[in-house]
């Protein structure tokens, strides 16, 4: 089969389904995308660059429609190339995110489409604006947060397909829309990222912190320390938790930059809270390692005596599942991509994201409940094998496509598939005259649908991926962050750095 992969940042959130296309061998795979450094032996990349940035001259909330429209071009232009070559896919899979997608169907009208829609942004109760109220959303920048669903909007219009990992996200789409959306969770290598039942008994180090075997390690990991994965709430919780257990260590993995949500006018949000809670914390036992590589971030989470996970509703991070398939003793936040993967009392505990005081309560349960934290643990690693199985993931990856592509067929091809040539004659006898057999029309198998997966993941490959741009909130209302075309080849190696 012929593949076409779109997605700025290769290999983005398709790391697992070509690499597992390129050792199934057999397939054409080609990829457009930004140049960066990452490689994957068997996959022709073609590079696109986009012309300029977004126009200054433009209103706020244009900006990011007008870089859109340019990706889109310069996407079609390299596809238009690919074609006159000789290229025709029989599928085109890509992330909707930045409009790559949007001119796709004028280059290979007929050719199924599989976008993935990662997140539709919201200005009412029940998603990430507004949710934390001490951020309250000025008016101003309500019409720029709607103004983001513009390449969204044009996508669900468009012909073509939809995936999304979770029903969460699933759900923050119009409901005329989700009919057209799958949920395709993703999954986990089990094998690679699983609890390590001696990790307790020994030493561990990572970087210059060291951690004894008596000692109690509460950890914390996002792609960066900020107010949308909870860093100021669970920093305001320490205090109590390292009172309470003068044998606690914490760890907390991630940098100092903004992935989502509003930049500080100066400074770090680490910075700040480090101020704002002045001598209240013991930072010989509070511990900040920055961006580590992944072997490092699963020893890590195979020693945690308890993890901590919190997140704003938005797009659930790869590290939750990592710290499920791990079998870590979860303390979550209550909020709804948390929730769809833990349950309270069962595979986790959940408490308020707003309340410092009851993370403390959450994560002290599960350090001195050593009983109810080791059956957390094996309820959520055995979560984590029923529904964040790679192997299941791909199984229903290649399904959907199959369905897909068979439902595109040339109405010529389909036709000669279904029907067979008619029984010759049977020679005259005396006695009776031989009827000739009936052309015998054979319909088409029914297409099965393919059943949604059961669960979820991301593993070392997939920290290179891009996530869902999250609404910025810039110190100045009136301006709206540009992004930088040459943003994803400046990245590291996905292999260098924890996922988000």
């Amino acid at each position: 089969m012929k593949y076409l992969f779109i997605h700025q940042n290769f290999p983005g959130q398709y790391l697992h389904l070509v690499r597992h296309l390129v050792q199934a061998g057999g397939h054409e795979i080609v990829f457009i995308s930004e140049d960066n450094a990452n490689l994957i032996p068997g996959v022709r990349r073609v590079i696109y660059r986009v012309p300029r940035q977004a126009t200054e001259q433009a209103h706020p909330g244009a900006r990011e429609f007008d870089l859109g429209l340019l990706r889109a071009e310069a996407v079609a232009k390299a596809a238009t190339t690919l074609k006159t070559l000789g290229f025709e896919p029989d599928i085109i899979i890509g992330h909707h995110g930045w409009g790559e997608l949007l001119n796709i169907q004028d280059v290979f009208p007929g050719v199924p489409v599989l976008g993935y829609f990662e997140f539709y942004y919201h200005t009412e109760p029940g998603f990430d604006v507004g949710f934390d109220p001490e951020f309250p959303m000025q008016l101003a920048m309500m019409p720029l947060v709607r103004a983001k669903n513009a390449v969204n909007l044009l996508a669900l219009t468009a012909p073509g397909y939809g995936q999304t990992p979770t029903e969460f996200q699933k759900g923050a789409y119009p409901a005329w829309a989700q009919d057209k959306i799958t949920v395709l969770r993703e999954g986990v290598d089990l094998d690679v990222c699983c609890p390590d039942p001696t990790a307790h008994r020994r030493k561990f180090s990572i970087k210059d912190v060291h951690v004894s075997p008596k000692e109690k390690l509460i950890t914390y990991v996002s792609r960066d320390l900020e107010p949308y994965r909870g860093f100021h709430v669970f920093m305001r919780a320490l205090p109590r938790i390292l009172k309470e257990q003068p044998n606690a260590r914490i760890i907390m993995v991630g940098g100092d930059g903004v992935s989502y949500g509003a930049r500080l006018p100066s400074g770090s949000w680490r910075e700040r809270m480090l101020a704002e809670l002045g001598g209240e914390l013991d930072l010989s036992r509070v511990h900040f390692v920055g961006k580590v590589p992944y072997d490092a971030f699963l020893a890590l989470l195979q020693r945690s005596d308890v993890h901590v996970y919190l997140t704003y509703p938005f797009v659930a991070s790869w590290s939750l599942r990592e710290a499920m398939a791990a079998g870590c003793a979860i303390v979550g936040s209550a909020t709804a991509p948390v929730e769809e993967f833990i349950e309270d009392g069962v595979t986790g505990r959940l408490v308020p994201f707003t309340e410092p005081d009851k993370i403390a309560e959450g994560v002290l349960e599960l350090l001195t409940d050593t009983k109810t934290a080791k059956k957390m643990r094996q309820a959520v690693r055995a979560k984590a094998e029923q529904t964040l199985c790679m192997k299941a993931y791909l199984a229903q990856y290649e399904a959907l496509i199959a369905r897909l592509v068979a439902a595109h067929q040339p109405a010529s091809a389909q036709q000669d598939a279904s029907v067979q040539s008619p029984t010759p004659r049977k020679a005259k006898t005396p006695k009776r005259k031989a009827v000739a057999a009936p052309v015998k029309a054979v319909e088409p198998a029914p297409v099965k649908k393919v059943r949604q997966p059961a669960a979820r993941k991301a593993t070392p490959a997939q920290a290179v991926a891009k996530r869902a741009a999250p609404v910025r909130v810039s110190a100045h209302a009136a301006s709206v962050p540009r992004v930088r075309a040459t943003r994803a080849g400046a990245r590291k190696k996905k292999a260098d750095l924890v996922s988000s």
